[in-house]
């Protein structure tokens, strides 16, 4: 290779990735380098080598530069550093929020000022910070295998537990506490007041608590009762708690029920499989004969409506005040409830529904699950709106309650995670072939195409074009006009006027 191009692309490359602190214009080399104002919240963003790295500056819209602090403070700043797709870094000072992430969601770290996790395929756990007691606790998961806890300020926290052959842990698998020796042989689980010692996990077990008793063994018979009781809530009140009585046998033909015993609202199940189900209860009875595709009747006295279906879910019908409903599966179905309706046509090609909950109203249209989506979201005091609209994998539009918009083409990921940060800055930048943002409230908008290849910028005062990687550059402020060729000032521009007068 000629050592004069050689020395050419060294110099242009040297000036894409190095530039000084004191430059008065952002840079224009784009894949190589890319510098621009954020349009959307107050910041700065610079991308190197097209959508693989890229930095970013945020801080509060409350902040205007002046001659004595022409920098935010450094802890109003929130700083973002992406490597994408490998690895993502944010930190929000404001809100004492760090986080990254490693080929997410493998690998994930979130802290937000004491408490933290560190998880790596939701298998291996770190954790620490504030418990629900207020007690500092760190934590160590393996999951199944090694669950640890310890305390420093409440040793009653502190937890360790090898599965499957013995130990003890806290507020883990939807239970206050639980206890196990060679699971599952023996293990014993405490849900408030409620204990459970189950022997061979799940077929037998016995329960206790207040006012509470029974036991199982599994598919072939059991029982409970609970006693009416009393407790003092979290307000310090005195409330009753219902009493009821369940058994089964054979589960799941034979069932019965009586359950809020002692309250206004008690209820009675019977259920032998397949020939009927019944409930009875003051507000609400449901009758069903024949299971599972025979015929189910619903008289909604709290609600006040009553149904009619049959071949679950093919046929149903509702008429009320509360309720009206005609569905034949899957060619058509309405549901229309006071504050909600919807409707479906080919299911699931088409489905709408409307939803208004004083002071919001919502309208959301989905055809084919998540092909297409349009989500519109209105406050009916202020008149303000916000929509989401994708048309996976082609393309998302957003446009926020302060009129913020911003357009996205292509877009693989982001309609079937919607509102993901991490999706947006590790994986958007690969596929966003190209993207489009609006900020009224400014007057700021913004366009991109292929990574900054072309990339124009409006703004009250100014307007900016480049083409060609910043090749080709052109700015218009009230100072006057400005070309660039090939990085270099041209034309009657005060750039080119003033790179001329240097050289006399």
């Amino acid at each position: 290779m000629d050592i004069r191009f050689f020395t050419l692309l060294l110099g242009i490359a040297g000036w894409a990735f190095t530039r000084p602190a004191a430059a008065a214009e952002p840079a224009a080399a784009g894949p190589l380098r890319a510098e621009f104002a954020l349009t959307l919240e107050p910041g700065e963003r610079t991308e190197l080598l097209g959508p693989f790295w890229a930095t970013e500056r945020r801080w509060p819209t409350d902040w205007e530069p002046t001659p004595e602090e022409p920098e935010p403070p450094v802890s109003r700043i929130a700083r973002t550093f992406t490597l994408a797709p490998l690895f993502n870094w944010n930190t929000e000072p404001v809100v004492d929020n760090v986080s990254w992430d490693f080929l997410y969601p493998v690998m994930t770290y979130d802290r937000y000022g004491a408490e933290y996790r560190l998880q790596v395929l939701q298998l291996l756990r770190f954790s620490g910070g504030a418990t629900q007691e207020a007690a500092r606790a760190r934590g160590f998961t393996l999951v199944p295998f090694f669950w640890f806890q310890r305390s420093a300020e409440d040793p009653s926290l502190d937890y360790s537990a090898v599965w499957p052959f013995y130990g003890s842990m806290q507020k883990r698998l939807f239970r206050d506490e639980v206890r196990f020796v060679m699971w599952p042989a023996y293990v014993q689980t405490r849900r408030r007041d409620v204990v459970t010692d189950n022997y061979l996990a799940p077929f037998v077990h016995t329960r206790r608590g207040d006012g509470l008793r029974g036991w199982q063994v599994w598919p072939f018979y059991g029982t409970e009762h609970k006693d009416v009781t009393a407790r003092t809530n979290g307000f310090g009140d005195v409330e009753l708690v219902p009493g009821h009585d369940r058994r089964f046998a054979l589960w799941p033909f034979y069932s019965a029920a009586d359950l809020g015993i002692g309250s206004t609202n008690p209820v009675t199940q019977r259920t032998l499989l397949p020939l009927y189900s019944l409930q009875y209860s003051p507000q609400k009875d449901r009758r069903m004969y024949g299971w599972p595709l025979g015929p189910v009747w619903v008289d909604d006295r709290e609600l006040g409506y009553a149904q009619t279906s049959f071949l679950f879910p093919v046929f149903a019908f509702a008429r009320g005040p509360g309720k009206q409903a005609a569905r034949v599966w899957p060619l058509y179905g309405t549901t229309r409830y006071p504050e909600s309706q919807s409707v479906f046509a080919a299911w699931p090609l088409y489905y709408h529904k409307d939803t208004r909950r004083e002071p919001l109203e919502r309208h959301t249209t989905r055809i084919a699950f998540f092909l297409y989506t349009d989500i519109e979201t209105r406050n009916l005091k202020t008149g303000e709106a916000s929509r989401r609209s994708d048309l996976w994998p082609l393309f998302l539009a957003r446009r926020e309650a302060d009129g913020r918009e911003r357009f996205q083409m292509l877009a693989v990921l982001e309609p079937l995670l919607p509102g993901n940060q991490t999706i947006q800055r590790l994986y958007s930048p690969l596929w966003a072939l190209w993207r489009a943002e609006m900020n009224p409230g400014t007057g700021v908008s913004s366009r991109s195409f292929l990574w900054n290849l072309y990339r124009y910028e409006k703004r009250p005062e100014s307007r900016k074009c480049s083409l060609l990687f910043g090749l080709i550059q052109y700015q218009s402020t009230p100072a006057g006009k400005r070309w660039r060729l090939f990085y270099l000032p041209f034309g009657r521009g005060p750039e080119a006027r003033a790179a001329g007068a240097g050289g006399r």
